[in-house]
This record gives structure tokens, C-alpha cells and sequence, in this order.
């Protein structure tokens, strides 16, 4: 069995996972805070990916950055850099694809703190940057570990939007889940097995991790 394509997709997944947090955090903060019809129009961008077919955003995302025209060969010609069938190009599409699920649960959470934490803050002379990350973040850490392993939960599972702008490079873009995919063609049911199983364990094991924290927090108050 290559475990390649394993190490590819916790590599993805870890990327993808710190990309978006440090974009999400600002991102969730900004849109918690109060409504226009501009956060409005973001918010339903940011969440697209839940309901679009990730094919359908892997195709746009391979039309816009093919190095044959438009954005892609723009980058191609001026920065050398090329998205499609690499890698980075993954990381890209996994940061759009898997944006809802860190940027979400944050703002929620935001938005259900008591504006008398915030006041409280403002009120011994700190900023808004120091409010969010010395009182506001540290309230809402079951919220945001949740984003965190949902992220990278999701990264893993990923499919059709990394096939798209990815391909099936070996040692390049041919993550798990397209490992699996071509063992199942070729028939290699104990490759797809092996394969499904260390995913299927992986994500498991974070997902158990997220109830037994989020129960933790929930009775250590009373405790």
C-alpha cells in the first residue's frame, strides 16, 4: 500500500486548517458585527460551498485558472505560479471549499457572547484587536475547536472540487479520497479498504475528540 496519498491529505488538511484560521478569525469577527448588505452578499459567497456540487466550483476554479487565458495566465506569465494540477492549487481549493466550515461556527458564537463582556473590556481602556482575542475568543473555545477539527475534518473528505483543478498526479495532487476512487476502478478492493478505513478512523477519532471537549466545557462550570 502507498501511503502517499495519506500523507498528502494531512498535509492538505493541516494547511487548509491554518490558512483558514487565521483568515477566518478577522472574516468571523467583521461579520458578527452588525448587518449590510455588503456582509450579506459575503456571507452567502462564504456559504456557497455547502451547497454547490463540488464539481461545479472545481469547474470554475480550473476556468479561472488554466494558464491558457484570463486570471491563470496572468499569474503564469507574471509570477511563475501556477495553480492547476499542483498542489498549491489544491490548498486553494480546499481554503474556498472548506471556508464555511471555520468562518461559521466562529460568528455564530460571536454573535451569542453578552455585549456586556465586550463593554466590560472597552471599559478598562482596551481595544477592540484586544477584546476579541483576550476576552472574546477565550469564551467561545469550544466554538472554535470545533471549527477547527469540522475544517479539517472536511479537508479530508474531500473529492470532487481537488479532482477538478487537481487531477490524479501521484506524489502530487492524488490525495486519499482519489485514491480510493481509482482502487475501486481498478478493482483493488483491499487498497480502497485500507485506504477508506484510515480516513474513516481518522476522522472518527476527531470527531469523538470534538463531544468529549465541548461535554467537558459544558460541565466544568458546575463542577
Amino acid at each position: 500500500m502507498d501511503f502517499t496519498p495519506i500523507w498528502l491529505t494531512l498535509k492538505l488538511a493541516g494547511i487548509t486548517t491554518l490558512i483558514l484560521l487565521a483568515v477566518g478569525l478577522p472574516v468571523a469577527w467583521w461579520l458578527s458585527k452588525g448587518r449590510s448588505f455588503f456582509k450579506i452578499i459575503l456571507e452567502a459567497l462564504i456559504t456557497m460551498p455547502l451547497v454547490l456540487p463540488p464539481s461545479v466550483l472545481g469547474f470554475y476554479l480550473l476556468l479561472a485558472f488554466t494558464p491558457q487565458h484570463g486570471l491563470g495566465k496572468w499569474l503564469q506569465q507574471t509570477f511563475d505560479v501556477q495553480f492547476v494540477f499542483s498542489f498549491k492549487g489544491l490548498v486553494l481549493a480546499s481554503v474556498i471549499y472548506s471556508m464555511p466550515f471555520m468562518i461559521g461556527p466562529i460568528k455564530s458564537a460571536l454573535q451569542q457572547l453578552p455585549v456586556s463582556l465586550s463593554e466590560a473590556s472597552f471599559s478598562l481602556g482596551k481595544t477592540k484587536w484586544q477584546t476579541f482575542i483576550y476576552v472574546q475568543l477565550p469564551n467561545i473555545r469550544p466554538s472554535l475547536l470545533t471549527a477547527i477539527i469540522l475544517t479539517f475534518a472536511h479537508t479530508l473528505g474531500e473529492f470532487g472540487v481537488v479532482l477538478m483543478i487537481g487531477g490524479n498526479i501521484p506524489n502530487i495532487t492524488r490525495v486519499a479520497s482519489i485514491a480510493v476512487y481509482d482502487a475501486v476502478e481498478q478493482m483493488d478492493y483491499s487498497s480502497a479498504n485500507a485506504y477508506s478505513f484510515i480516513l474513516f478512523s481518522i476522522t472518527f477519532i476527531l470527531v469523538i475528540a470534538v463531544f468529549v471537549f465541548n461535554k467537558y466545557q459544558a460541565k466544568s462550570p458546575l463542577e
